[in-house]
C-alpha cells in the first residue's frame, strides 16, 4: 500500500512496505518520487521504502534558490541516526544524496548513486543546454488558455522532440480546480542550472569522505560516469564498487527496470 504525507521538513514522501531496513530514493531533475513507484515495489517485500519528492519538485515545498547543501540536509531531516537509510539518488537527486551521505555519514547505512559522479560538469565540458531548453519551452506554455494535456504535448513538440522525454516532462503538468500548473520550481531551476551541473567542492572543504558501503550504477550509453571521473569517485567514496548497465542511458533505471531491480536488491542484501 501506497501512503503520502508530508512533513514538517517541507517535503512530500510517499512510503511502502512495512518491515526490513529502510530505503529512499531520490529523483532527479523534473522528477518525481513517484517516478521510482516500479523499483520501490521490487524492494518493498523486504525493506520499508520513501519515495521523496525532491525540494523544488512534486508536491514539496520550494525555496529561492537551488542549493546542494541546503536539499541535503533538508532530505536529511527524514532520517534518524538509530534507523540508517539505504540511499538512492538518481542524477541531481544522486548529488544530494552523495552530499547528504558526506555531511551526515551517520544517517547513511549505504549508498546507491545512479548515473551522475561527483564533478562539476560544465568544467568538465559538459553544459546544461539541454536542461535549459526544457525549461525554457515549459515556461513558453500559455497554461491559462491550456484545455487538454494533449495539446500540451502537442505544443513541446518542436522544442522536445522525444517523445519519452516529453511524456516524462509532462507528468509535471498539474490540473487542479480547473487550473493548470508546473510542480517543479521552473523559474528557481532554470535561473540555478549551472548549480544543478556543478558540484560543491568549496563547501566540502575538510569534510572527510564518506566510508560507507557506495555502489555506483551507469547506463552505457550515458555519458554521466565517465572513467576520468573516478578520481573525484574514489576521493570522496573510497568504498565504491561500479556497475555499468547495458543497452541504457541516463534512466537506466526506467530504461532497464528488471536488471537496476535486481542489482539494487543484492546490493541491499549484501
Amino acid at each position: 500500500m501506497l501512503n503520502d504525507a508530508r512533513n514538517d521538513t517541507g517535503l512530500h514522501v510517499t512510503s511502502l512496505g512495512e518491515r526490513g531496513p529502510l530505503v529512499a530514493f531520490c529523483h532527479g531533475l523534473f522528477g518525481q518520487g513517484k517516478n521510482w513507484t516500479t523499483i520501490a515495489k521490487g524492494v518493498a517485500e523486504d525493506h520499508r521504502v520513501l519515495l521523496v519528492d525532491m525540494p523544488h519538485h512534486g508536491r514539496s515545498a520550494w525555496a529561492d534558490r537551488f542549493d546542494y547543501l541546503d536539499v541535503a540536509d533538508r532530505v536529511a531531516g527524514l532520517f534518524r541516526e538509530d534507523d540508517p537509510v539505504a540511499l538512492v539518488g538518481h542524477s541531481m537527486g544522486g548529488k544530494a544524496a552523495m552530499v547528504l551521505a558526506l555531511r551526515h555519514p551517520e544517517l547513511v547505512e549505504r549508498l546507491c548513486v545512479v548515473d551522475v559522479s561527483p564533478v562539476d560538469y560544465a568544467a568538465a565540458g559538459r553544459g546544461t543546454e539541454e536542461f535549459a531548453g526544457y525549461i525554457e519551452a515549459m515556461l513558453g506554455l500559455d497554461l491559462a488558455t491550456l484545455e487538454h494535456r494533449r495539446d500540451a504535448d502537442a505544443a513541446l513538440t518542436d522544442a522536445v522532440p522525444n517523445p519519452t522525454v516529453r511524456s516524462f516532462l509532462l507528468q509535471n503538468l498539474h490540473h487542479h480546480a480547473g487550473q493548470w500548473s508546473w510542480r517543479p520550481n521552473l523559474e528557481v531551476l532554470g535561473r540555478d542550472l549551472e548549480v544543478l551541473g556543478g558540484w560543491p567542492e568549496d563547501a566540502l572543504a575538510g569534510v572527510p569522505p564518506y566510508d560507507g558501503r557506495t555502489l555506483w550504477v551507469a547506463g552505457q550509453r550515458s555519458a554521466y560516469v565517465r572513467e576520468e571521473y573516478a578520481a573525484a569517485m574514489d576521493r570522496w567514496f573510497p568504498r565504491n564498487r561500479r556497475v555499468v548497465i547495458k543497452d541504457a542511458g541516463h534512466w537506466v533505471h526506467s530504461e532497464q527496470p528488471q536488471v537496476f531491480t535486481e542489482v539494487l536488491r543484492r546490493f541491499l542484501a549484501s
